[in-house]
């Protein structure tokens, strides 16, 4: 999991993982005590290799962008980030050989295979690029494959000469296949949509525009849209593996020093939920923290405080008293931890406890007890008692994540967070 701040950060990163990934060896151990049927353990085994992949096993997502000279490519990188991380070629192309660049940010890794425009009208910058755009683009796909492939083409140019970067782009997936045995999910963009018909209606501010112009641009992007999905579906070898297909805006420009001085980005977070749909989970959380889109660092949130709870319910399960108190006192630190992760800050263990120190006592101090009562029922009422505790610990985590996403993610007060916290207390 890359690091977002200087040595003391890494070092207090490194430790945190550490001690997770500890606690998460414990955890698997203690699930042989459960008094839980077979397919009840194997779905809280399932429960913590989500925890692990999105905490322990983090990596940085990869995509390949394909597409002729102009259509985008470098465009798009600085469309996602919201920055100026690639240049943008305006006479000549930008990208010579093809070749994975990470892309780095604060906040975390993107590897990108940016490829040589195919069907190039002049040679690239560098004098070492190699003669054939696709050859380029194979040698790269023999060290790495893709997460996805990102297919780009300007909007204007779907009916010139698409078949022949069809017929490269298949060459790509086959080339896939036999170095991996694998093929990615396929995003079809249409870009600059935004210089259309009627060319001064802004797509991006469609709210401050005469209806019908926007109406009338719309319509000319459904017909791009249709004609590019029609082709690649015309074609056995790509069409199964087409997710999405859609016409979008990705410009931006920038002053020197990066200051942004136009953002034209259209429907770019649309494309940036697709592809994390279509990520594995280890590279969900880090495309989450870059491309800072609310709604997916929410739902990633969400689906690690029920696969939390979910485990914490079940070690609370356990037939001995007060063993679980630990193990489930640290799982919900770790989930504190990651939502803050995901926020922009560093995993450590300062954020959690800074965290559960300023809820002070609706968290902080009846935290510790509401462990203590649970320990306690298990003495009080064994057996039944089993399934009380594992209620209270899935509620009280539920209601812990619930606290730490209106925190980190959503910029609430404590008073907020504090509320959010009683008002999942009782309602789930």
């Amino acid at each position: 999991m890359p690091s977002a701040g200087g040595d003391g950060d890494h070092n207090d990163e490194a430790t945190t993982l550490r001690i997770i990934a500890e606690n998460i060896r414990r955890i698997e151990e203690l699930l042989r005590f459960l008094p839980l049927a077979e397919s009840t353990v194997n779905d809280l085994r399932s429960k913590i290799a989500l925890l692990r992949t999105i905490v322990l096993e983090q990596r940085a997502p990869a995509f390949a962008l394909v597409g002729r000279r102009g259509a985008g490519k470098s465009s798009l990188i600085n469309a996602i980030f919201g920055a100026k991380m690639a240049e943008v070629g305006h006479v000549k192309s930008q990208t010579g050989r093809a070749t994975w660049f990470a892309h780095k940010t604060e906040r975390g890794t993107i590897e990108i295979l940016d490829t040589r425009g195919m069907q190039e009208g002049s040679s690239p910058e560098e004098k070492d690029a190699a003669r054939d755009a696709v050859a380029s683009i194979v040698v790269e796909l023999k060290k790495k494959t893709p997460d996805v492939i990102v297919f780009l083409i300007k909007a204007g140019e779907v009916d010139s000469a698409i078949d022949a970067d069809l017929e490269a782009l298949e060459r790509v997936y086959a080339e896939i296949e036999r170095e991996h045995r694998f093929r990615p999910p396929l995003v079809a963009l249409a870009t600059h949509c935004d210089v259309l018909e009627p060319k001064g209606t802004r797509l991006h501010c469609a709210g401050e525009e005469p209806p019908e112009d926007v109406a009338e641009k719309l319509s000319h992007v459904s017909r791009v849209e249709h004609h590019l999905e029609g082709k690649i579906k015309d074609r056995p070898k790509l069409a199964g593996h087409l997710v999405w297909t859609r016409g979008v805006s990705t410009y931006m420009s920038f002053k020197d020093g990066g200051v942004i001085r136009a953002d034209e980005r259209w429907r770019i977070d649309e494309l940036v939920t697709t592809l994390f749909k279509h990520l594995p989970d280890a590279g969900r959380g880090t495309f989450a923290r870059i491309a800072r889109v609310r709604g997916l660092q929410d739902e990633l949130a969400n689906n690690l405080t029920r696969a939390t709870a979910t485990i914490c319910a079940g070690v609370a399960a356990l037939p001995i008293p007060v063993a679980d108190l630990i193990p489930i006192t640290t799982l919900q630190v770790t989930l504190i931890a990651t939502i803050a992760w995901l926020s922009g800050r560093t995993l450590n263990r300062k954020a959690a406890a800074e965290f559960l120190g300023a809820m002070g006592v609706n968290v902080g101090a009846a935290f510790a007890l509401r462990e203590g009562a649970r320990a306690l029922i298990k003495f009080v009422f064994p057996g039944g008692g089993s399934m009380v505790s594992g209620a209270v610990a899935f509620a009280g985590t539920l209601a812990i994540g619930s606290a730490a996403c209106a925190y980190f993610l959503h910029n609430a007060s404590i008073e907020e967070a504090k509320k959010a916290f009683d008002d999942a207390k009782t309602t789930r």
